[in-house]
C-alpha cells in the first residue's frame, strides 16, 4: 500500500490544478476532491460495495486514514456528504484524466509496450431486475399475479409466451442497459458491454470503455480504442492480438488500414481477407496468441475484487467513471508489485 500511496500522489500532483477549480471556495468546507479520489481506490483494493460501508469502516481503519492523509481526529465522512461530493467533483472526466495519468506513470517507470496489444471485451451485468424490463409503451403484456397470494410489492410476474426485444422493451430502473447475451446457450441479462486494451510487455490495462454492445460490437470499440491510444500517448501499434470474435472482415480491415498487423484467433474453414498464413505462421502472431489470454487476469480481478461483476452505478456514465477507477487501480497495484519483484530480484 506504501508504493501505491506514493504513485497515486504523484498523479495527484498533477491532478492539482483541476481539483483547484472543483474545491468549493464558498459555503461548508467540503471534502477534499484528492481524498475523495483515493477514497475510490480504497474502495476498489479491499471490495468495499458501498459509500456508506466506507464511511464506516473508516471511522475505526487506521490503515486507510494514513492513506487520505487525515488525522485521528479528523475521523471519517459523512456518508451523506461523502456521496453527495463524489457526485459533484468527481465525474467521468476526471476519472479519465487519472487513469490516464495512471498509465502515463507506467510508462515512465517502462513497464508498457508501445506496440504490442490486445482487445477484449466482456459483459458487466446491470444492477436491475428483469421484472424491470417491461414494453416501452406501457401496454405490459405480462399477467401478474394475484397480491392475495403474493408479496403485494414484489409480485410475481409470468411472461411466458411473451417475447421481449430491446427495440420494444427497457428497463426502468436502468434504461441504458440492455438485454444481451454473449454467445448462444448463455442467459440473456440486463447488462453493459466492456471493452479492454491491453499493452502485452506486462498486462496492463490501456483503455476500457463501458458501452452498448449492441449499438458498438467489440471490433467496433477497439478499433476506436486503438485510435485514441495513439493519439493520447503517442503509442506505435503495431500488432493487435484478440479472439475468434475479432475473426471477421471488419475487424481485419480496420487494422491493415491502421498499419497494424491483426493477430486474431482464426475461425475453422472460414477465410478473412487480410489475415492468412503469411501473419498466422510468424513468430509475433504466436506470441500474441499467447499473450492475449492475459487480458483475462484483468476481467477477473476487476469483478471479483473491484467489484465490478454487477454496476454499483445506474447508467452508461457512471459506470465509465467507476470502471476507469477499478481500471486505474488495477495498474497501480500491477505496477507497484512489478517494482517490488525488481527490488527483490
Amino acid at each position: 500500500l506504501r508504493g501505491i500511496k506514493d504513485r497515486v500522489d504523484k498523479v495527484l500532483a498533477k491532478l492539482s490544478p483541476l481539483f483547484d477549480q472543483l474545491y468549493a471556495a464558498e459555503g461548508r468546507p467540503s471534502i477534499p476532491p484528492e481524498q475523495l479520489l483515493k477514497s475510490r481506490i480504497l474502495m476498489a483494493l479491499y471490495s468495499v460495495r458501498s459509500e456508506r460501508l466506507f464511511c464506516e469502516q473508516l471511522a475505526y481503519n487506521l490503515l486507510w486514514l494514513w492513506f487520505l492523509d487525515r488525522e485521528l481526529d479528523e475521523g471519517s465522512f459523512d456518508p451523506t456528504v461523502f456521496t453527495h461530493n463524489y457526485e459533484r467533483v468527481l465525474s467521468a472526466d476526471a476519472a479519465q484524466l487519472f487513469f490516464a495519468e495512471v498509465y502515463d506513470l507506467s510508462r515512465q517507470e517502462g513497464w508498457t509496450s508501445d506496440q504490442h496489444f490486445t482487445a477484449d471485451g466482456t459483459l458487466v451485468e446491470a444492477w436491475a431486475s428483469l421484472k424491470s424490463f417491461v414494453r416501452k409503451d406501457g401496454n405490459d403484456g405480462a399477467k401478474v399475479k394475484s397480491a392475495k397470494d403474493d408479496d403485494p410489492g414484489n409480485p410475481t410476474i409470468n411472461f411466458h409466451g411473451e417475447k421481449r426485444r430491446n427495440d420494444t422493451h427497457q428497463s426502468t430502473t436502468d434504461p441504458q442497459s440492455v438485454l444481451y447475451r454473449k454467445a448462444n446457450g448463455q442467459a440473456s441479462k440486463l447488462c453493459f458491454g466492456t471493452q479492454v486494451l491491453m499493452e502485452n510487455r506486462h498486462g496492463l490495462c490501456a483503455a476500457i470503455t463501458v458501452h452498448n454492445p449492441i449499438a458498438q460490437d467489440e471490433p467496433t470499440v477497439a478499433l476506436a480504442q486503438v485510435d485514441e491510444h495513439r493519439q493520447l500517448h503517442r503509442a506505435r501499434i503495431t500488432t493487435l492480438g484478440a479472439d475468434k470474435a475479432y475473426h471477421q472482415k471488419k475487424f481485419v480491415a480496420g487494422c491493415r488500414d491502421r498499419a497494424i498487423s491483426p493477430h486474431a484467433a482464426c475461425k475453422q474453414g472460414m477465410e478473412v481477407a487480410g489475415l492468412d498464413g503469411r501473419t498466422t505462421r510468424q513468430k509475433g502472431y504466436q506470441t500474441s496468441q499467447r499473450i492475449r489470454k492475459r487480458v483475462e487476469e484483468i476481467f477477473g480481478w476487476m469483478k471479483t475484487v473491484g467489484g465490478m461483476r454487477r454496476t454499483r452505478y445506474r447508467g452508461l456514465d457512471r459506470t465509465q467513471a467507476w470502471a476507469y477507477f477499478v481500471a486505474g487501480t488495477y495498474n497501480l497495484l500491477r505496477i507497484t508489485r512489478l517494482a517490488m519483484s525488481l527490488q527483490a530480484g
